[in-house]
């Protein structure tokens, strides 16, 4: 451990990754050399060598920026030998502002690559979190193929609210979750990780998909809520728009129970067709408050070659440079023959174009298409 900090600083001294970019400022070392010797004695040149060490801390490492430093303050001393001498005081406070100049660019380049090292290894813890938060949904369960996408709203985040998860039960279906936690920051990671936690341990359990529903409800408003007084209850606080499915394996139907998130879309062929229920249930964590004691389940023909895809409000609700929203139920139909990963893939960079590779919310979606057994 004692020799880490020493491993840090030699590490911050390593070469930058654009070494071509070198000759720019060595360049302008050379260019000013020649052109401050050539012109009149009254025309001075040699403060832009600063530039050099300056220009370098863009593209380089410490050790870069240093010897670039050095090399400018040789220039100047070569200037000074051929123009005026050393012993002139410009000269000195020009050698002596360009190694001040040097040293601080130098400084900054390893507080910079300090910076940059901390940053990567909190991207890798961030990065560990997720796989265990949210776990790659599987290729392939009974009869169906699925595949899940997650796009952060911040190109630096891994974690955020959007939420999905599958499991297999013992009477031969598989149950699905797709949602959205609200807020951002940690506390809607918190939030997420409890309703994945709860759904993950009863899913395969609970017998019907309105008791796995009061189960979750329940789970999340306890959890969100058990260390607060009565007079700090906030029922509006936490919640998540969440849709549950099952999938059984052999009846070409899918059941589900919608707490106010957007409508799953079925394609089938050139059609899109939303699954919206008749009853549409409030978010979980919301309904045991407001006396929801039971869930209506909705159920649509989902048959061979039918793919079904999941989506959460970032996809809908993204906008472009118009403030238009994404049009999906438009360019849905195009991907209906495709893989669930290929249509992913092909919405991914749909959307990512529509704005502009700028998200103002975190997207999720799930495609699931229904093979023969």
């Amino acid at each position: 451990m004692a020799l880490r900090p020493w491993r840090e600083f030699r590490r911050s001294w390593e070469p930058g990754h654009a070494p071509a970019l070198m000759v720019i400022p060595l360049g302008l070392i050379v260019a000013v050399c020649v052109v401050d010797v050539l012109t009149p004695p009254h025309i001075h040149l040699g403060p832009l060598l600063v530039a050099a060490p300056a220009i370098t801390v863009a593209f380089a490492g410490a050790r870069a920026t240093a010897l670039m430093g050095a090399l400018a303050v040789a220039a100047q001393v070569l200037i000074g030998v051929l123009r005026e001498g050393l012993s002139s005081a410009n000269i000195q406070a020009q050698i002596a502002a360009l190694i001040v100049v040097s040293a601080v660019c130098v400084g900054i380049c390893v507080l910079r690559n300090r910076r940059e090292r901390q940053l990567h290894r909190v991207r890798s813890v961030a990065e560990a979190a997720q796989s265990v938060l949210l776990q790659p949904l599987p290729g392939r369960a009974g009869p169906l193929r699925i595949a899940g996408l997650y796009i952060p709203a911040e190109e630096e985040a891994d974690l955020g609210g959007d939420l999905y998860a599958a499991a297999r039960t013992d009477h031969h279906s598989t149950r699905l979750l797709i949602g959205d936690v609200r807020g951002n920051g940690l506390a809607s990671i918190n939030n997420t990780a409890l309703l994945l936690g709860a759904f993950r341990a009863a899913a395969h359990r609970q017998a019907t998909l309105p008791r796995l529903a009061i189960h979750l409800d329940a789970a999340f408003r306890w959890d969100t809520s058990q260390w607060r007084s009565r007079t700090e209850q906030d029922t509006d606080e936490d919640f998540a728009t969440a849709i549950l499915l099952d999938v059984p394996d052999h009846e070409p139907v899918v059941h589900l129970i919608n707490c106010g998130h957007p409508p799953p879309l079925l394609l089938r062929g050139s059609h899109v067709i939303p699954l919206t229920p008749e009853a549409s249930h409030l978010p979980i964590g919301l309904g045991g408050a407001f006396g929801v004691t039971a869930y209506d389940v909705q159920t649509f023909p989902f048959e061979v070659g039918d793919l079904l895809l999941l989506y959460t409000d970032g996809v809908i609700e993204a906008r472009d440079t118009d403030h238009l929203f994404y049009p999906l139920t438009e360019r849905a139909p195009a991907w209906a023959k495709d893989d669930p990963d290929e249509l992913l893939r092909a919405l991914h960079d749909d959307l990512l174009t529509h704005v502009h590779g700028h998200l103002n919310d975190d997207a999720a979606a799930v495609a699931i298409r229904r093979l023969g057994l």
